[in-house]
C-alpha cells in the first residue's frame, strides 16, 4: 500500500439550486478541486463518481464537462455514504498502485426529486420516514440516559453557528442561534424540531488524491494531508437483529467501523483533533460522541455540556455546520466532510479554524446498513 495525499478539494455551495443545472454544480466543484491541486484534468487517471438520484449514465455525461481523455469512470452509490465511498475507491486505486492520481466527485439535486410513496408502501421506509426513526432513537435515549430536548437543541445551535462561518453552508444565519430558538422551531417528529434536522439540498463536492511522488512533483512545499485509513463496513448480525428498515441500522456498526479505522491507522480517538459525523438529526451527533470512542457510554451529555465539542473545545464536531447546517444533498455529502477536514488540517478554514488541528475523522452512515470512517492527518 502506497501513501496517498489529498492534493485538492472543491465544492459548490449546498442549497436549493433549482435554476442551476447539474452540470454547473459538477463543473464548479471539479474545477475548484483541480485548481486547488494545481493540475489539469489531463493529469487525472481515473474518476469515481458518486450520486444517488441522477439519471442513468450521469457519470460519463457529467465528466464530459472536464474533457474526453479516455480515463476509467465508475459510478458509486451507497446512500448517504456515497461521497465518502467514492473517495475510498479513489484512495484504494492510488494506494494499490493502479493509478498515481484519481478524482472522487459527488453530486445530487434533491430539489428535483418527486417521491412516490405508493411505490414504497411495501417497505417500512414507506410508512416511517427517517426523522421518525431518529425521533424514536432520541426518545429511547431520553428514557434510558436522561437526555433532554435542551441537549439536542444545543447540538443543533452549535452546528447552525458553525455553518454561519462556512461560505459553502446552506444555512447561514445572520445572528447567533440560541437553544431557545431551536426548541421553538416547528416540531417535525417529537422531540426533533426542524432546526434539529438537516435540509434536503442540491450540491457537488470533489477531492483529488495522488501518490506522494506525484504531489512532490506538482505541489512541492505544500502541506501534506495524508489518508491514514478509510474503513467501510456493513451490518453484522446480532441476536434480535432487525432486518426491516435500513434507515438507522445497529449502533455497533459505527463502533466497529471506527475501531477498525483506529487500528488500521495506528491512531486512537485521543489523537483526533476534529470530527465530521453523520448528524442528519442532532440525536445522531450525541450518540456518535460515544460510538466513535470520544467518551464512555452514558457520558455524551456531560461531554456536550462541557463545551468539548465546540470549536475551541477538546474535540470539535461538525465544524463546517454538519449535515444540519451545511446541508445533505446525498452524493456529495461525504466529500464535503473531506473538503472541510482537509482545509482544517492545512490551517485554511478561516473563522472556524481549529487551532493546531493535525488529525481529523470523517464518519457517515449509508442508509443505516453501511458505515465508513476516514482518518486524515497533516504531516
Amino acid at each position: 500500500m502506497r501513501d496517498v495525499v489529498v492534493l485538492g478539494v472543491g465544492m459548490h455551495r449546498f442549497g436549493i439550486h433549482r435554476k442551476i443545472p447539474m452540470s454547473q454544480l459538477v463543473r464548479t466543484a471539479g474545477r475548484a478541486a483541480l485548481d486547488d491541486a494545481g493540475i489539469g484534468f489531463r493529469d487525472v487517471q481515473a474518476a469515481y463518481v458518486g450520486y444517488l438520484h441522477a439519471p442513468v449514465m450521469s457519470a460519463p455525461k457529467q465528466m464530459k464537462e472536464f474533457g474526453l481523455t479516455g480515463i476509467p469512470l465508475l459510478h458509486v452509490e451507497n446512500a448517504s455514504a456515497t461521497g465518502s465511498v467514492a473517495f475510498r475507491e479513489a484512495w484504494m486505486a492510488v494506494s494499490g498502485g493502479h493509478h498515481d492520481c484519481a478524482l472522487a466527485i459527488g453530486f445530487d439535486k434533491f430539489s428535483d426529486l418527486r417521491f412516490d410513496v405508493s411505490a414504497q408502501s411495501r417497505n417500512i421506509e414507506g410508512t416511517i420516514l427517517p426523522v421518525a426513526f431518529f425521533a424514536m432513537w432520541a426518545t429511547r435515549r431520553m428514557h434510558e440516559r436522561g437526555t433532554t430536548r435542551e441537549h439536542l437543541a444545543r447540538i443543533a445551535a452549535k452546528n447552525w453557528n458553525n455553518g454561519a462561518l462556512n461560505p459553502m453552508s446552506d444555512r447561514q444565519p445572520d445572528h447567533r442561534i440560541t437553544v431557545e430558538e431551536v426548541l421553538a422551531a416547528k416540531t417535525i417528529s417529537d422531540p426533533l424540531t426542524a432546526m434539529m434536522s438537516c435540509p434536503v439540498d442540491d450540491g457537488a463536492a470533489a477531492a483529488i488524491v495522488c501518490t506522494r511522488e506525484f504531489a512532490d512533483r506538482v505541489a512541492p512545499g505544500r502541506p501534506r494531508v495524508v489518508v491514514k485509513a478509510s474503513v467501510l463496513r456493513s451490518e453484522t448480525y446480532t441476536p434480535g437483529h432487525t432486518f426491516l428498515g435500513a434507515v438507522i441500522g445497529p449502533q455497533q456498526m459505527t463502533t466497529d467501523t471506527a475501531q477498525a479505522a483506529y487500528e488500521a491507522s495506528g491512531i486512537g480517538p485521543e489523537d483526533i483533533d476534529l470530527v465530521q459525523c453523520h448528524d442528519a438529526f442532532s440525536i445522531e451527533e450525541l450518540e456518535y460522541y460515544e460510538l466513535l470512542g470520544f467518551c464512555r457510554p452514558g457520558e455524551a451529555e456531560s461531554l456536550l455540556e462541557s463545551g468539548a465539542t465546540e470549536i475551541g473545545g477538546r474535540i470539535p464536531f461538525s465544524t463546517d455546520g454538519g449535515l444540519i447546517a451545511r446541508g445533505h444533498p446525498g452524493g456529495p455529502t461525504g466529500l464535503a466532510q473531506l473538503w472541510e477536514t482537509t482545509l482544517q488540517l492545512r490551517g485554511e478554514a478561516g473563522k472556524r479554524q481549529v487551532e493546531g488541528a493535525r488529525t481529523g475523522l470523517c464518519h457517515l452512515v449509508g442508509g443505516g446498513s453501511v458505515a465508513i470512517c476516514t482518518i486524515l492527518q497533516r504531516e
